[in-house]
């Protein structure tokens, strides 16, 4: 009983409130009321992982095999919103809950035991330090928890490297080489691997992932980000 009344003491005084629509959340909703996650704008690429506007937009840059996004992004619309509060407002439990609900999608439809391990985009030190945390390696957590595949560092990031944003695709590119290397100590030999990352625009930083765990000797690397699209 106790328990029960400092918990809704704790609520009174600290609300919580869905990231999207602000309305009270019950207890068994994390950070997302469940009308705000049935509006998500799903993206669906995991229903075509071999073929859609995803892997057309990869060819030539990496050996493509599956390319997946959860959502489809678009400008004011909800996607941006969400990796705007996961990226700037300190909300690091709303990527595991992304990437926990993404899980679930990918288990109903079959994905389970598709992968070996669950690797994420790194982030420089110094940016990680200043943010608190990766923002892909959070979803990559609610990935793991929901699916059970292992979470490992495999990749680091060598150089602190200028905001894409603003890039062109070649820039873009250009401004990823010689970036990323395997964490030392760690062997990629063998694996199938799911690099996640939050979002794909041209994705030249998931390819020089990408590249650098097929150089260590993975399977195959299969992409899936929180959101797809822009530029």
């Amino acid at each position: 009983m106790r328990l029960f009344f400092w918990k809704d003491f704790i609520d009174l005084i600290f609300p919580r409130n869905c990231a999207l629509c602000k309305r009270a959340l019950f207890d068994f909703e994390p950070c997302l009321c469940t009308i705000c996650q049935g509006m998500l704008p799903r993206a669906n690429f995991h229903l075509r992982p071999f073929d859609n506007e995803l892997t057309s937009k990869l060819q030539g840059l990496m050996p493509v095999h599956l390319v997946m996004a959860f959502l489809r992004f678009t400008k004011k619309g909800k996607s941006q919103t969400l990796l705007h509060l996961l990226k700037y407002k300190n909300k690091p439990e709303l990527g595991e809950e992304l990437g926990r609900l993404y899980g679930l999608s990918l288990l109903d439809n079959g994905f389970g035991g598709t992968w070996d391990v669950l690797v994420a985009v790194p982030l420089h030190p110094l940016k990680k330090q200043r943010r608190g945390y990766n923002q892909s390696e959070c979803f990559a957590r609610g990935l793991s928890k929901v699916m059970g595949i292992p979470y490992r560092e495999l990749l680091v990031r060598k150089k602190f490297t200028t905001t894409q944003t603003n890039k062109s695709r070649l820039e873009r590119l250009e401004n990823v080489e010689e970036v990323f290397a395997l964490n030392e100590g760690q062997v990629t030999q063998g694996l199938r691997i799911l690099l996640v990352d939050d979002i794909l625009t041209t994705g030249a930083t998931l390819c020089g992932c990408a590249q650098t765990l097929l150089q260590g000797g993975a399977k195959h690397v299969d992409l899936a980000t929180i959101a797809a699209g822009g530029t």
